[in-house]
């Protein structure tokens, strides 16, 4: 992890890109479901603010890189959860 900047920014626009699919997905896709367009917008908001907290305030006593490896891993689960949700 080069700074907390730079892995904010990568998180903003990671979520900005999964905001614009479900966007594209609602307006392009074969049936559009406002309410799982608003479920998935909501848990990808969710998402980024949860994630942008914990780069800002780290747990104390746990090691930075074991803590910032296990964000970036949970992070990425769950963005490839929210993709196939979208997706499917």
């Amino acid at each position: 992890m080069a700074n907390k900047r730079k892995l904010k920014k990568r998180i903003n626009l990671i979520c900005e890109a999964l905001f614009a699919e479900c966007v594209a997905v609602s307006l392009y896709g074969p049936s559009p479901n406002k309410e799982n367009l608003n479920a998935h917008a909501f848990s990808i908001v969710k998402l980024q603010d949860n994630a942008i907290r914990r780069v800002s305030h780290p747990e104390p006593g746990v090691q930075a890189k074991k803590y910032f490896k296990d964000l970036r891993e949970q992070f990425s689960a769950q963005v490839s959860d929210i993709l196939d949700q979208i997706n499917a």
